[in-house]
């Protein structure tokens, strides 16, 4: 349960918060324990608007969870306590936000004497597991500095990715969004206009026309029916990936997709074996940074392949050969690794493999926007010259009857 506070410090200063406890009496004895004077505490009372807004507009992005990693670690080398660091950082964001709930929560949690692992554990789904099992180890081994400095490079690198393969991805989006659009208020509001005028001719229209006709004449009769067949999509793929043989023929038909399923490929693998370099980095142990990294992937193809590996590891086989097992991990994964467990930097080898992968990634990504841009146009220009077709020829069989 959440509990809204209102206290005093020994200055006098008014203290206002959110403590996140099971009864009352906690957060009472909580405030006095980190030398506060309780003046009030009551249950937070949501409304159904307002969770709405947290659920669907409130979320935390990764830019926004790269920031305060790396405030956070920066703080922290400048030999700043961790209490300091996190006061400081809840003050420099906006309140009534997801972020300012999540610092002020961590705040309360670590000044009551717990560990800032088990602060962040209960926002896994901002944070994601293999971030917070990063700092778990890091508090558990002594170093939480040099694995928040690894979480913040990692997270930077991520964000540095996916913002360039949404970039890449811009125009072609903003194209494809502007052909549906133009082509939806085409059929409802100028075509009607213009082909009812040939229908007074009272002359028998071309093919072309008539099927413009019956496509207009549908999209006009029957447009809320679109929002409705998009939503029901959504939802059903929604629905759809709760079983578990549903997303392994799905992820598997998009990983066999031309340009895409290779894009698909390598960024799943980039970003999966730079989260394994990272939680080896931590002090995490192979078997169990591998099944994190299994829950993480995203893909669910290469989340039975991660727990297979981690399997075969448990059972005493080397990780390179666990690789060499698995068909969907490209061979220099394996050759890799084997030379990483030969050297012991097994996370530096594997962070160099992720750094080539995505690269790769890159790479694809332009390869998929170049060819695109041209089927666009093809589209496009299929879809003006059907238009100009179907316009064109009603009038030149009327004219050709003179």
């Amino acid at each position: 349960m959440r509990y809204i506070y209102r206290a005093k410090d020994w200055n006098g200063k008014l203290v206002k918060g959110v403590l996140e406890l099971d009864r009352k009496e906690e957060v009472v004895e909580s405030l006095k324990d980190n030398g506060l004077v309780p003046l009030s505490v009551v249950l937070e009372k949501n409304g159904v608007l307002a969770e709405f807004n947290k659920k669907f507009f409130g979320r935390v992005s990764l830019k926004q969870v790269t920031m305060f990693t790396r405030q956070l670690s920066t703080m922290m080398t400048a030999g700043l306590p961790l209490t300091d660091a996190l006061s400081l950082l809840k003050n420099q964001v906006e309140q009534n936000t997801v972020m300012y709930e999540i610092l002020d929560s961590a705040l309360s949690t670590v000044r009551g004497g717990k560990s800032l692992g088990e602060a962040l554990g209960k926002y896994k789904s901002t944070f994601g597991e293999a971030y917070v099992a990063s700092i778990v180890a890091g508090e558990e081994g002594g170093v939480l500095q040099e694995v928040l400095e690894k979480l913040s490079k990692n997270l930077e690198n991520e964000s540095e990715f996916k913002g360039k393969v949404k970039g890449a991805m811009v125009y072609p989006a903003i194209v494809v969004v502007g052909m549906i659009i133009v082509t939806f208020i085409m059929m409802i509001f100028v075509i009607p206009k213009l082909l009812s005028l040939y229908q007074d001719f009272g002359s028998e229209m071309p093919m072309p026309t008539r099927i413009l006709m019956s496509i207009s004449g549908f999209t006009t009769k029957f447009w809320y029916l679109f929002p409705g067949i998009i939503f029901g999509v959504m939802f059903l793929l929604k629905v759809s990936n709760q079983n578990e043989a549903w997303r392994l023929k799905k992820d598997s038909f998009m990983l066999k997709m031309p340009i895409m399923g290779e894009l698909n490929r390598k960024t799943v693998v980039a970003n999966t074996i730079r989260t394994l370099s990272m939680l080896l980095t931590a002090g995490i142990s192979l078997v169990e940074a591998l099944k994190i990294v299994s829950s993480v992937a995203g893909n669910e193809l290469y989340r039975q392949a991660y727990l297979k590996v981690a399997e075969r590891v448990q059972k005493g086989f080397s990780v390179a050969n666990s690789f060499e097992e698995m068909e969907v991990f490209p061979t220099i994964v394996n050759q890799m690794a084997a030379t990483g467990e030969a050297t012991g930097k097994l996370d530096e080898v594997l962070m160099k493999v992720a750094n080539y992968f995505s690269t790769e990634a890159e790479q694809s990504v332009k390869t998929l926007t170049s060819a695109i841009e041209p089927l666009i146009m093809i589209l496009l220009g299929i879809g003006v010259g059907f238009l100009v077709i179907a316009v064109i020829m009603p009038i030149y069989n009327l004219t050709s009857q003179f």
